[in-house]
């Protein structure tokens, strides 16, 4: 298959690059992958059309999974510097009474569930990450004009920021092109959903006139507004665009102080960032992976702005995809296992457009009487303690649950199964350090015990199989216990469970072993007598019987040495 852009011309070749994968677009998801694969020694090109990264803000809602996601990548605490943790949202009626009071404070999976961020130094952590890997490299300025693929490669022609045309070749692609993805349209997948009716503008301003933290939804059917602020100083309004009303008119000083008195006592001395209407979509890709070529982030998915969801979902794409496509690479798993991907994926992603698109309908409903009865009833609910802790603790949002893919349900079943959810991330003990359990475990799989040795149950030829995946065995004890004299195996980390989260979790279960994916992801339960059997399922979820576990040993991270 070859696809021909329709700019492209024929240019002089001047450099060819060779590379496991390559990554098109050096936005939060590209950068992320790219880091993850770097760390796994995996060779990577990154193509960027723009000569640098954006450094405005778009999104400004980074949730904990995202966080947990930089962890992984070793980058977290340089983003949180650049996050104000436990950001609450709050929609208002035009009277200023709150209805809908959004402020989680759990942390159970190891950061705040709602956090404000600055972007840009978010995408800078990331980019400036990849220096510790010389296996990656990122080409600015860079134009793609044609690609194509067979049975063992992808390649593409690029055009520099001279004109010279460059020829790129990789085992797999990953489209991380945004919303308007060249690759994604020019491979003609469909991109099926609505544009919503309305427009809004929004306006980024230096030292925040107003201060006040959160994020507020003022739901007036006049003009809906939000104003949100967001650390160093930046404050966020956006209001909606009328009927009639157009971006040059309400772009002009005299319309802009209009708006902004409706929010502030007065428009002196404001300092704008930038400002500009945009239309909010809700689309998504009819699949996610075309042979080789893989879509990841608003190139798959788009979605409204006001769940905050966008950017944490192309980052759970870049969770579910890195892991699966460094294993592939080096041989650690079928080029199949690429499939659970979108198996994965895509209905998550899908469900949470549909809350993206719901919040948008609470917040300017399309007649004024359903604005009415909106009110009327948020009033009445907002004294029902179950509502309240339903929006206190964000259990309107749905958390990813795998029922195909890299997952094995317990036999008999079990009720309310963990198997395919994210799996917890509580501090524990490791000899005199406090750790989160996802430093413990490090980027591969890890077999976690409550109580006993993981590798009891095992054979000698399984634990050899889980080796290879640079597998972390865990066994979990009270930590009170780590000062006495407890047996121990020199492949098995044994941790105490500081906070007796990990104790209440397996309480729940009718499971003392769990199985956790390198997305920290459940993949299976077991107790002694049944891990063989688990372990046995989980892989073959991933190989084939003709992967030279051994051959093919993980590869060691490609560092740079300063």
């Amino acid at each position: 298959m070859k696809v021909t852009v329709s700019n492209a011309k024929t240019l002089v070749q001047a450099t060819s690059y060779d590379s496991d994968v390559m990554i098109i677009g050096a936005g939060p998801v590209g950068l992320m992958i790219a880091n993850y694969l770097g760390e796994q020694g995996i060779s990577v090109i990154v193509v960027e059309k723009l000569p640098s990264l954006i450094d405005y803000p778009r999104a400004i809602g980074i949730d904990d999974e995202s966080l947990r996601t930089f962890q992984a990548v070793g980058l977290a605490a340089e983003a949180s510097l650049y996050t104000t943790p436990l950001h609450a949202m709050r929609f208002l009626t035009p009277k200023g009474r709150c209805f809908a009071d959004i402020q989680p404070t759990t942390m159970e999976f190891g950061w705040p569930r709602r956090n404000a961020f600055i972007q840009p130094m978010a995408d800078k952590t990331l980019y400036e990450g990849l220096t510790r890997f010389s296996n990656v490299q990122v080409l600015f300025s860079r134009e793609v004009m044609e690609f194509s693929q067979d049975a063992d490669s992808v390649w593409a022609k690029v055009t520099s920021g001279e004109g010279e045309q460059e020829t790129i070749t990789a085992r797999y692609m990953v489209a991380c092109d945004g919303g308007n993805s060249l690759v994604r349209r020019a491979l003609n997948i469909s991109f099926d959903g609505e544009t919503a009716p309305n427009q809004w503008i929004v306006m980024d301003i230096k030292n925040d006139p107003l201060g006040i933290p959160n994020i507020y939804l003022c739901c007036d059917a006049e003009r809906p507004y939000v104003s949100a602020a967001l650390p160093q100083g930046i404050r966020r309004f956006e209001f909606m665009v009328m009927p009639g009303e157009t971006e040059e008119e309400l772009s002009k000083p005299e319309n802009m102080d209009r708006l902004l008195r409706k929010v502030l006592p007065s428009t002196d001395n404001i300092e704008f960032i930038r400002q500009r209407v945009y239309t909010h979509n809700a689309r998504l890709a009819g699949k996610f992976r075309e042979r080789r070529i893989l879509l990841a982030g608003d190139a798959a998915h788009i979605m409204p702005v006001w769940q905050g969801q966008g950017y944490n979902s192309g980052m759970r794409d870049a969770n579910n995809l890195a892991w699966k496509l460094a294993l592939v690479v080096k041989g650690l798993a079928d080029p199949q296992l690429l499939d659970t991907y979108q198996q994965e994926r895509r209905d998550h992603a899908k469900a949470m457009i549909d809350l993206s698109v719901l919040a948008g309908k609470v917040l300017a409903p399309p007649k004024k009487w359903q604005a009415t009865l909106r009110d009327g009833v948020s009033w009445l609910l907002n004294y029902l303690p179950p509502v309240k802790r339903y929006f206190l603790e964000m259990r309107f949002k749905p958390m990813p649950k795998y029922h195909q893919g890299v997952v094995v349900e317990p036999v008999p079943a079990i009720k309310a199964s963990p198997v395919g959810k994210l799996f917890i991330q509580p501090s524990v003990c490791v000899g005199q350090q406090s750790l989160k359990l996802d430093d413990v475990i490090g980027p591969g799989f890890a077999i976690i015990a409550w109580g006993t040795n993981p590798l009891l149950g095992m054979s000698d030829d399984e634990i050899h199989h889980w080796r290879q995946l640079r597998t972390q065995f865990i066994q979990v004890v009270p930590t009170v216990q780590l000062a006495s004299n407890l047996a121990r195996h020199e492949d098995v980390i044994c941790i105490g469970d500081e906070t007796g989260e990990l104790k209440a979790w397996f309480g729940r279960y009718p499971a003392s072993i769990v199985v956790v994916r390198p997305d920290r992801f459940v993949a299976g339960v077991a107790i002694p007598q049944t891990i063989q059997t688990v372990c046995q399922q989980v892989r073959h979820k991933l190989f084939s019987s003709t992967v030279n576990l051994t051959a093919t040993a993980a590869c060691a991270p490609n560092k740079k040495v300063a």
